[in-house]
């Protein structure tokens, strides 16, 4: 079943190429929350690298449709220790360990070289089957073949590509998205969006209707009836306030199809928890609550690790009073399990959407071929004495025929249902009503 997340995930790739103009509604994880909730730091953990631009107000200017696929093998399994190894002996993060209690059993050696290796390749350079063994790296849809093995040239890339629609002063935002697929053995392969979080109020630059632009490409993409919803909202908030919950209720009235995220868990009050609602008794969602505990801004400034980070949520929900002592709720806290859990949801939910897909795609494939029967038979290449003359000549055909359709549909003789999904008529719609 781990097979299904990357057929999607090529599906996807298709729809991206083409533009996403076709009305085919594939299963895909939607993240959704307010500015601030935490929703960047959420897939930074479950990705396990830090590669999303930071920084106050509206950060997420596009929506970012990233793809998580597997690389290791059947047979290999991740070491755990060698997993949450730094960046080595005397590095940076080796010292961020000692700051924080961390022992080091001297296995970052293997986990320094293979850091080194990746940061020293040019993010042009294709290396062999071999020497991927191991390493992490993402792909743009936009940029096809290249490699980024720094994952701040990715942050970067982001940023730029952003730019270049949005413009590198606008405060606004663009609705093209930006295909990112992730490499790594160490992730579970999954399939997510993340978008702008909403707001309520316009500030510097932004357009004065900028919460409804905002709201507008959440729902276009939330109201996907295969999306599974993550509303991720900040523990130390009132629930009942929570943009990502109302979002969600109004998309998903039954809560089939949404999962609930609390972030900040640390950051509540001294003797409260979300034990409430993590039992899913204050709102209750059919897929239920996760909590997680992530960086915070003062360790995303000193630098500190995305796997420092993650043993401290680690430590965090095993020494926390309430939630350590509570078996149900260890299996609802943490990235670890965030990861599990929606990798399994995912796997599931495209199984059940597979039946309905296939058949859409067959019915869009079938009225792809009868416009491709209408243009004609390809001129046969080895004849090329008078190629040109014959190919002028259906050129001519078929732009007769264009203009006969086109005379046809404004004259409100055209069918509908003989219509290109453009809103262009069909070549094979040769003019009648």
């Amino acid at each position: 079943m781990e097979e299904l997340i990357p057929i999607a995930s090529k599906l996807q790739d298709v729809l991206g190429a083409l533009g996403q103009n076709t009305n085919l509604d594939l299963p895909q994880i939607v993240v959704i929350g307010g500015q601030s909730s935490g929703k960047s730091s959420v897939l930074e953990s479950v990705v396990g690298r830090s590669f999303l631009p930071r920084g106050t107000g509206i950060v997420t200017r596009r929506p970012l449709v990233l793809q998580l696929f597997n690389t290791a093998g059947p047979d290999s399994t991740v070491d755990e220790e060698d997993d949450n190894d730094a960046v080595g002996k005397g590095g940076r993060e080796s010292d961020e360990e000692k700051k924080f209690g961390q022992s080091d059993d001297g296995t970052n050696s293997r986990r320094t070289q293979r850091s080194k290796d990746s940061l020293n390749k040019s993010n042009d350079v294709r290396p062999n089957s071999s020497s991927m063994e191991g390493q992490e790296w993402g792909e743009f849809l936009h940029q096809p073949g290249r490699k980024y093995f720094n994952f701040a040239d990715i942050r970067q890339e982001i940023v730029a590509d952003t730019a270049r629609l949005t413009g590198p002063t606008s405060k606004g935002i663009n609705p093209t998205p930006i295909h990112l697929k992730i490499f790594s053995p160490k992730v579970l392969s999954l399939t997510m969006v993340d978008l702008p979080g909403l707001t309520k109020v316009a500030v510097q630059d932004q357009p004065e209707d900028i919460e409804l632009q905002i709201r507008d490409l959440n729902v276009q993409y939330a109201s996907n009836p295969n999306a599974i919803l993550l509303a991720v909202t900040s523990a130390n908030t009132d629930l009942a306030s929570s943009d990502a919950l109302k979002l969600a209720r109004e998309l998903d009235p039954l809560g089939e199809r949404t999962i609930g995220v609390l972030t900040k868990l640390d950051l509540m009050d001294p003797g409260t928890d979300a034990s409430e609602i993590l039992h899913n008794k204050v709102i209750p969602l059919r897929r239920g609550y996760i909590g997680v505990v992530n960086r915070g801004q003062r360790d995303v400034d000193a630098d500190l690790s995305i796997q420092v980070g993650l043993r401290n949520e680690e430590r965090f929900f095993r020494t926390h009073p309430t939630y350590s002592r509570d078996r149900y709720l260890m299996n609802k806290l943490g990235t670890t399990n965030l990861a599990r859990h929606l990798n399994g949801i995912l796997i599931s939910h495209i199984r059940e959407c597979l039946p309905e897909l296939k058949m859409r795609i067959t019915g869009m494939m079938g009225d792809v071929q009868s416009e491709l029967d209408a243009l004609g038979s390809p001129e046969d290449e080895n004849d090329e004495g008078g190629s040109r003359s014959a190919l002028g000549g259906k050129l001519l055909g078929l732009l007769s025929k264009f203009s006969a359709n086109f005379a046809a549909m404004i004259d409100g003789r055209a069918s509908n249902t003989n219509q290109h999904h453009d809103g262009m008529p069909s070549l094979s719609n040769r003019g009648g009503g």
